[in-house]
C-alpha cells in the first residue's frame, strides 16, 4: 500500500494552513483548517486513498515499486519476513553503492590520488583495501542514520516490552535495511574471497546477516539501531589500516587513532554492546511468559507486521546464537587490536 507524506506548518496564522502531501505524484493542497499553533514539524503518514495511518518516524526512502513488491510479497510471507517488501528496494540500493564502490570507484579512485602507494600493494592487499573503502562509507552512515533515529523517534523511544520485540517504525527499518544491504555485500565478498578474509570474517557477515535479516519478521526492529552503534569504532579501525598500507606505521598520528580505536572499541562494542545484549535476552525471556492478552495489548499500527506475535524456540536460538557469536568476536578481534598497537609501538621505541 502506498503511503504519502504530510508535512504540518509550525507556525500560527490567520490564512488557511496548508498541508504538503508527498505521493508518488508531488501535489499541494490547501486545506481551511483554521488557526493553529504547532510546536514543531511532524512527519505524517497516509494511505493512498487518504486516510492517516499514525503519527511517527516514517521511512525517509523513496517508495518501492508498487508491482516490485507485489511480485516479492509471496515468498516474503512464506518466509514470514512481513515488512521485507517495504525495504527491499533500500536493501539493493546499498548493496549495489557498496559493490560499485568496492568493484569500480575505489581502484581507479585510489589509483588517481595514490599512485605510489596503491600500485605497489598486493593483490591481496588492495582487495582489504578497496574493502575499507567501502566498510568507511557504510560505517559513517549507518552509525548517524542509527543515531538519528534513536534521538527523533519518539514512537520507538517509548516501544513496551511486546513493541519492542514485534514492534516496527519505518525509519528504524530504514536503519535495518541499509546495514542488511551491507552486510549481504560483505558475505559475497566473503565467499568469492574467503582464501583474503578468512573464516573468522565469513562467520561475522554471516552472523549479521540472519540477524538482521530476521529483523524484518518483524523482530527486534528496536534494537536494529541499538546494536548498529558497535560500528562507531570502524572508522577509527579504517583509519588504523590505512595508516600502515600509507608509510605511517608508528607515528603519532597511528598512536592517537589508535588509543581512540581501542577506547571507542571497548567502549561501545564491549561496554555498550554487554549492556545491550543483557537488555535484549531480558526481553526475550519475559516475552517468553507474556500471556497472549499481553501480547494483544500493544498499539495497533506500530504491530501491524506483527501477525500472530510468536516467537519460537528456533528463531530465539538462531538469533541469539548469532548475537553470541558476534560477541565473541568483539573480544577476539579486541584483544589482536592491543597486541597489534603494542606491536607496532613497542618496535618504535626499541629503535628510537
Amino acid at each position: 500500500m502506498p503511503l504519502g507524506f504530510t508535512l504540518v506548518a509550525a507556525e500560527e496564522c490567520d490564512l488557511p494552513s496548508f498541508l504538503l502531501v508527498l505521493r508518488p505524484r508531488i501535489r499541494l493542497a490547501y486545506l481551511p483548517i483554521g488557526r493553529i499553533r504547532l510546536p514543531s514539524f511532524r512527519l505524517q503518514s497516509y494511505t493512498s486513498a487518504g486516510k492517516p495511518l499514525h503519527e511517527d518516524m516514517q521511512d525517509p526512502f523513496f517508495l518501492p515499486a508498487s508491482s516490485f513488491g507485489e511480485t516479492i510479497k509471496p515468498l516474503c510471507d512464506y518466509l514470514s519476513l512481513r515488512s521485507l517488501p517495504s525495504h527491499i528496494h533500500e536493501i539493493l540500493f546499498a548493496f549495489g553503492v557498496y559493490h560499485l564502490i568496492f568493484e569500480y570507484v575505489a581502484p581507479p579512485m585510489s589509483n588517481l590520488f595514490l599512485p605510489q602507494r596503491y600500485s605497489k600493494l598486493t593483490y591481496e592487499s588492495k582487495l582489504r583495501w578497496n574493502m575499507h573503502c567501502a566498510s568507511m562509507l557504510q560505517c559513517c552512515t549507518i552509525c548517524m542514520m542509527a543515531l538519528w533515529t534513536i534521538a527523533v523517534d519518539d514512537e520507538r523511544r517509548n516501544m513496551n516490552l511486546e513493541e519492542r520485540m514485534w514492534g516496527y517504525t519505518g525509519a528504524a527499518g530504514l536503519v535495518q535495511a541499509l546495514a542488511t544491504g551491507y552486510f549481504l555485500f560483505d558475505l559475497v565478498v566473503m565467499i568469492r574471497y574467503l582464501d583474503v578474509f578468512g573464516l573468522g570474517m565469513l562467520a561475522h557477515a554471516s552472523s549479521c546477516l540472519i540477524t538482521y535479516t530476521l529483523g524484518f519478521r518483524p523482530i527486534f526492529n528496536y534494537y536494529g539501531c541499538v546494536f548498529m552503534l558497535y560500528e562507531l569504532s570502524t572508522p577509527f579501525l579504517n583509519i588504523h589500516w590505512f595508516f600502515d598500507k600509507l608509510g605511517m606505521t608508528g607515528t603519532k598520528a597511528q598512536l592517537y587513532n589508535g588509543i581512540a580505536l581501542l577506547v571507542v572499541f571497548f567502549c561501545c562494542r564491549l561496554v555498550w554492546g554487554a549492556y545491550s545484549s543483557f537488555n535484549i535476552y531480558l526481553d526475550v525471556w519475559n516475552a517468553l511468559h507474556l500471556s497472549s492478552e499481553a501480547k494483544m495489548g500493544s498499539n495497533d499500527e506500530m504491530m501491524r507486521f506483527a501477525g500472530d506475535r510468536s516467537l519460537p524456540m528456533w528463531l530465539v536460538t538462531l538469533y541469539l546464537s548469532g548475537h553470541v557469536t558476534l560477541q565473541a568476536l568483539n573480544v577476539f578481534w579486541f584483544g589482536k587490536m592491543i597486541a597489534a598497537v603494542k606491536k607496532r609501538f613497542t618496535k618504535t621505541e626499541k629503535k628510537a
